[in-house]
């Protein structure tokens, strides 16, 4: 069976374990969109780069002989999986969507939810306050214009300096984090709040829950929309799904 994933998150690693493991059952590739400039890789074939829009994708199913796609993106990787879903009804290719469950607040939190960038720069106010921010290297442009603020932005990649924040400080790290070595961060680096999007998963949860140790607030950027697919929260429903669809398919195939 070939399968195309589009990976890049932590769950995309973890379906490449399994699919590894599986061996010669499933022609496996693995399309990154190279925003990374150090990409963890699997022991599977590899594409970076864009398709070139859903189209793009469209033709590449085709000319691949596609029978299967697992969507394993970022949840704010909009674009990518609306593309996922229109290539795949025009191409007649089943598709599933990996989306890890949302963070939600508990008691001790202190969140402002906005629905955008735009929304969050705005939230920071005009008061100069110390900001860890953290939401990736392609969402600073709406901090240009967020008022006189001390930055400090984690980054996994150190972004284009064009797109910092003015006086913005950058600390390459890649999670996953620890709840001690966050709070050590927002105590000396004497953060006031934290600007995050809604990623979900362990790897970062970390900071939040050093800033409820703290009782500093978060202001938390809401998931955006996507077009609808069949979606299951981890890796291992992901590779269930995909036997499913292997046990179905022809003798002839399941042989080769």
């Amino acid at each position: 069976m070939r399968v195309l994933v589009l990976g890049g998150t932590t769950e995309a690693r973890q379906l490449y374990g399994l699919l590894e493991q599986a061996g010669a059952r499933f022609d496996v590739t693995v399309s990154l969109a190279g925003a990374t400039r150090a990409p963890v890789l699997p022991r599977l074939a590899v594409r970076i780069g864009g398709f070139g829009g859903a189209g793009g994708l469209h033709d590449w199913l085709l000319a691949h002989r596609i029978d299967a796609v697992i969507d394993a993106t970022h949840p704010f990787a909009v674009r990518m999986s609306d593309n996922a879903v229109g290539a795949c009804m025009r191409a007649g290719v089943a598709l599933l969507r990996i989306e890890r469950p949302g963070w939600t607040s508990v008691e001790g939190d202190c969140w402002i939810r906005v629905a955008d960038m735009q929304a969050a720069a705005r939230a920071l106010g005009n008061t100069p306050r110390r900001v860890l921010l953290t939401v990736g290297r392609k969402d600073l442009l709406p901090f240009h214009h967020a008022g006189v603020h001390d930055w400090l932005l984690r980054s996994v990649d150190r972004p284009d300096a064009s797109l910092l924040p003015p006086g913005a400080r950058v600390l390459q790290a890649r999670g996953p984090f620890d709840v001690a070595a966050e709070e050590a961060l927002l105590r000396d680096e004497r953060i006031d709040v934290i600007v995050t999007k809604n990623s979900g998963g362990a790897a970062t949860y970390a900071k939040l829950v050093a800033a409820r140790a703290l009782g500093l607030p978060v202001i938390m950027v809401d998931r955006p929309s996507v077009a609808a697919a069949p979606t299951v929260t981890d890796a291992t429903a992901a590779m269930a799904w995909l036997e499913r669809l292997y046990a179905h398919d022809s003798p002839t195939r399941r042989e080769v």
